[in-house]
């Protein structure tokens, strides 16, 4: 709190040493003590008196209730759009991704020998990932859009 170092202690020790004397010196740190500690209490316990008056422990208790009904509140929302997107998905035509090709298709030649099955493009799916975090992204953006207009 002051920050005094051991130098400023030593100039002070030696002052009051030349300014109360050796033999009154133990004594006049000892009531100093006493009343720092005095002061201390009287601060804690004024503080203290202050907190209770304006029911800090109620304010504090009610702002962490409040963020964690936030979180919960955001993670009913991130299920819901889960489950709404995996029910669209279900319902959705099969993309070139999750179709199953036929076995003329899937990679066997003319005389029955088989190749190696032909992997979708990485663009393809790459594309298919930016969609769908982007439909992601404007389904949060809606759903904070609906509960900002419901709050006020």
């Amino acid at each position: 709190m002051f920050d005094i170092g051991f130098p400023e202690l030593v100039l002070i020790t030696i002052v009051g040493l030349l300014v109360i004397g050796p033999e009154r010196l133990p004594e006049a740190l000892r009531t100093l003590g006493l009343w720092i500690g005095r002061m201390r209490r009287s601060f804690t316990n004024v503080k203290a008196e202050i907190e209770k008056e304006i029911g800090m422990d109620e304010i504090r208790r009610q702002l962490h209730n409040e963020a964690v009904m936030e979180e919960m509140k955001r993670i009913e929302r991130d299920v819901r759009h889960s489950v709404n997107t995996g029910a669209a998905e279900s319902a959705a035509p099969p993309t070139a991704e999750n179709r199953i090709a036929p076995p003329s298709v899937a990679g066997v030649d003319d005389h029955g020998a088989t190749e190696a099955a032909a992997d979708p493009a990485p663009q393809d799916r790459q594309e298919s990932a930016r969609q769908e975090s982007a439909r992601q992204e404007s389904a949060r953006q809606e759903s904070a859009r609906q509960e900002a207009g419901g709050n006020g």
